[in-house]
């Protein structure tokens, strides 16, 4: 059986090679080749992929995801359809699901959400749930740099809380325009957002996400 991880990852592909390489995003100022560089770089440049969360290893990451880059583009989609190498840990059937569902999903509607012609995408209620499931895991991590408090309610009324605080923000929407929203895709995300305004107006613009 597919798992989610392997449909997404397939359809994040579809999409960037319809879309072309110099596609918009909505990762500021990146094209979709420069997206598409970042998701074979993560995958498969452990010793650079660090870099997103590493200071140190910024300079590498850079120096690497632009040599990826200037690739093919045809070679960049064909690695991201055929997964990482065995070496990978991302290989590994359980960390691929664990990994790269919300990841792929999130960068498939980066490149969706930039065209002007885009539609929703109605997600399957099994979906939904497992995205909920890896929001509720690490909305404090992805809120933490929130200026107000910041509660995300699913429209059937369950909630996670992303940061503690007061004045508190709720946010209302699916799981994946919560995921979306809380990712730092604020402005493309499909939600109501509920509080005091000038509360609600800084968490609007605040740089949210890992």
């Amino acid at each position: 059986m597919s798992t989610h991880a392997k449909r997404e990852r397939l359809l994040l592909a579809d999409l960037l090679e319809t879309a072309g390489p110099e596609a918009p995003t909505l990762c500021d100022g990146w094209t979709a080749r420069d997206l598409a560089a970042h998701v074979v770089v993560r995958e498969r440049r452990l010793d650079a992929a660090g870099g997103t969360m590493l200071p140190a290893l910024k300079n590498r990451l850079d120096r690497v995801q632009g040599e990826f880059a200037a690739k093919p583009y045809e070679e960049l989609i064909e690695l991201i359809r055929t997964g990482p190498p065995k070496m990978s840990p991302f290989s590994i059937k359980q960390l691929d699901e664990a990994a790269n569902t919300s990841e792929f999903y999130i960068h498939a509607e980066d490149v969706r959400r930039a065209q002007p012609d885009w539609t929703p995408r109605e997600l399957d209620r099994v979906f939904a749930d497992s995205l909920w499931s890896r929001l509720e895991k690490g909305a404090r991590l992805m809120g933490r740099k929130s200026p107000a408090g910041l509660v995300l309610r699913r429209t059937d009324g369950r909630t996670a809380v992303a940061r503690k605080g007061a004045p508190v923000v709720t946010v209302t929407g699916e799981p994946g325009e919560l995921l979306l929203f809380l990712s730092g895709r604020q402005a493309a995300a499909d939600v109501q957002v509920e509080g005091d305004k000038d509360a609600v107006t800084r968490v609007l613009e605040a740089k949210l996400g890992i």
